[in-house]
């Protein structure tokens, strides 16, 4: 049955494309000095120029995406009832399952929206994980596994193994795009607060009616380092461009699409900055609904890291952002997005966000 649209639907549906370059970085492996150079540059001109970027040549077994969507599409397939017994005991625990309408992503930008229609699963990064560091036991929360289906522990693990590694990587490719010494972010990273969320945008059977302005997920900036995203070859995500235009971005087959998050704009003080974008229902032109998925890997930062701006990104007329640990960061985007309080510490970001949207 069709889903009637909020009024502005039309206009939601965006500008038209904008492009997200596709860079190959087999070359980080096996091209030499010069090859990686010239994956730098291009990363560079991506994130000063768009905010995101595809990468293929990452080394991803095709098996890995296939066995997460199948884990992901049992899951979501479960009855409600039984995905809500998987749900933290608080909000604050960035772990377990998020049913439909329980959380407002635009509130991490201290910014109103209705609730989001996404269906969310998260699993990260623990205590277990880094024996002998006093770390703060609610950023490395422990997992919630689900008993069904059967592998999805397995196969979701694998999942986030790889993404892992490949984000390390990329921040190996971030230190020679910003002329940093090799490895430099390994120091805020060594004990990350990694996460990975599995979102399900399916609105449910029957004649639904939406709010004015409710969207899959609502604008707003990712919080962390970088995101790595596998998704559905299907359109929804959009992105906002510097003249307050939305662009609707799908990924190419076998293509992880990485974007910016708030730390590292921090860090460069918006030479590259974390670019906001959207997911919007998932409605078709014909107001008939579909589904559409997607698996976000968030390397986030070590909670007890101080992010301050990088000497080399101290521009005239720019005032640095603050210093501020990851925990103390993160802390404030949840309390918005997921205990749906509006954040008062994101009005740079925030700024960018036209008053339409």
């Amino acid at each position: 049955m069709a889903v009637k649209q909020p009024t502005d639907a039309g206009s939601a549906r965006g500008a038209g494309a904008l492009t997200v370059p596709t860079i190959d970085i087999a070359g980080w492996y096996n091209g030499g000095e010069s090859g990686r150079e010239a994956i730098a540059r291009d990363v560079d001109l991506a994130a000063r120029t768009v905010g995101f970027m595809q990468i293929v040549g990452h080394g991803i077994p095709k098996g890995a995406a296939s066995d997460l969507a199948a884990a992901m599409d049992g899951f979501f397939a479960l009855p409600l009832a039984e995905k809500r017994s998987y749900r933290p005991s608080s909000p604050s625990i960035n772990r377990g399952y998020s049913a439909p309408r329980s959380e407002r992503l635009s509130h991490s930008l201290g910014v109103y929206s209705p609730d989001d229609l996404f269906e969310a699963f998260n699993v990260g990064s623990k205590l277990g994980d880094f024996p002998g560091l006093d770390l703060d036991p609610l950023s490395y929360s422990s997992n919630i596994w689900p008993a069904d289906p059967a592998q999805f522990r397995d196969r979701v693990s694998t999942w986030f193994d790889c993404v892992q590694g490949l984000a390390a990587t990329i921040t190996d490719v971030f230190a020679l795009a910003l002329g940093l010494p090799e490895g430099y972010f390994a120091n805020f990273t060594d004990h990350s607060v990694d996460i990975l969320r599995m979102n399900n945008y399916q609105v449910p059977d029957g004649d639904v009616r939406l709010e004015p302005g409710q969207l899959g997920m609502g604008p707003h900036t990712d919080f962390g380092i970088v995101t790595l995203l596998w998704a559905d070859p299907l359109p929804g995500l959009q992105i906002l461009d510097t003249s307050g235009a939305w662009h609707d971005v799908v990924p190419q087959p076998g293509a992880l699409l990485v974007n910016l998050g708030d730390l590292l704009a921090r860090w460069t003080n918006d030479r590259w900055r974390s670019t906001m974008h959207r997911v919007l229902a998932p409605i078709d032109a014909d107001g008939r609904p579909f589904r559409r998925r997607s698996a976000a890997f968030f390397l986030d930062g070590n909670s007890d890291a101080v992010i301050t701006t990088l000497p080399g990104c101290l521009h005239d007329g720019i005032d640095p952002y603050e210093p501020v640990t990851v925990a103390e960061h993160l802390r404030s985007k949840l309390a918005g997005s997921r205990g749906l309080e509006l954040n008062a510490n994101a009005a740079r970001e925030a700024s960018r966000l036209p008053t339409t949207a």
